[in-house]
């Protein structure tokens, strides 16, 4: 319980320090967008492979528990769409993307401690905490929501084509229970998950990388513990953020 606030307090801290007036903004555009080309490109391979077999997948599984002559094959639609917008798309590619992006920034950062680097920023005067983890945090807060949007337009257009190849649904019904059911508000839940997976993706894996302490084989275990808590979090803002 001691080591959980204390890490608590610490990243707390890392936090606070981040807020501060950049030295020169020029430095700061170019690593985000830096940052915004390896997150985003970087891990849009992973993104499609999931999302079309996530959206396959839960089409043929949807329809198995549908075989009532009674119930209109439309409802598929509704249930694949519906669920990959507010659970499918956000959750499940924000865990996949902890795996990728947390483990490069907790990496990057504890090979950066443990090779003295961080240290020699700040004997020079540079805030190495703004400096270093600010552009990633905004890379990954904005990339992870435009990934998850990529994620859950191809779910659904998996999950409607592996209907139709299939013949468990149309193409016709499909859409059609797609659109019946439709809620607008659905969007805006999954961009609100997805910024705050995103958010503590980047903060939470720049904390543990940052304070690394030994050598290669602590980044290795830095890394390994920032995927893991991230997933955790992930999971715990995902189920608070559906009770509000």
């Amino acid at each position: 319980m001691v080591s959980f606030l204390k890490g608590f307090g610490e990243y707390l801290l890392l936090l606070k320090s981040l807020f501060v007036k950049p030295e020169k903004w020029g430095l700061y555009w170019q690593e985000t967008m830096r940052q915004m080309v390896e997150m985003g490109i970087g891990s849009l391979g992973i993104v499609i492979i999931v999302s079309i077999f996530l959206g396959g997948v839960l089409t043929v599984q949807t329809a198995y528990q549908f075989t009532s002559p009674l119930i209109s094959k439309s409802i598929i639609g509704s249930i694949v769409t519906n669920s990959t917008i507010l659970e499918m798309a956000p959750t499940v590619t924000c865990l996949i993307l902890a795996g990728r992006i947390g483990s490069n920034i907790a990496s990057e950062l504890g090979s950066m401690r443990t090779s003295e680097q961080i240290d020699a920023l700040e004997i020079m005067g540079v805030n190495s905490a703004a400096y270093l983890i600010t552009p990633k945090i905004l890379a990954a807060t904005f990339m992870i929501p435009l990934l998850v949007i990529i994620g859950g337009c191809l779910g659904i257009w998996s999950g409607m084509w592996v209907g139709q190849i299939t013949h468990v649904v149309s193409r016709t019904e499909f859409i059609q229970g797609s659109i019946q059911y439709f809620i607008p508000f659905m969007v805006t839940f999954a961009m609100i998950k997805s910024l705050t997976f995103g958010f503590l993706i980047s903060s939470i894996s720049a904390y543990h990388g940052y304070y690394t302490e030994g050598g290669a084989l602590e980044v290795g275990r830095s890394a390994t513990k920032a995927v893991v808590i991230c997933c955790i979090f992930i999971l715990f803002a995902d189920y608070i953020l559906a009770q509000m």
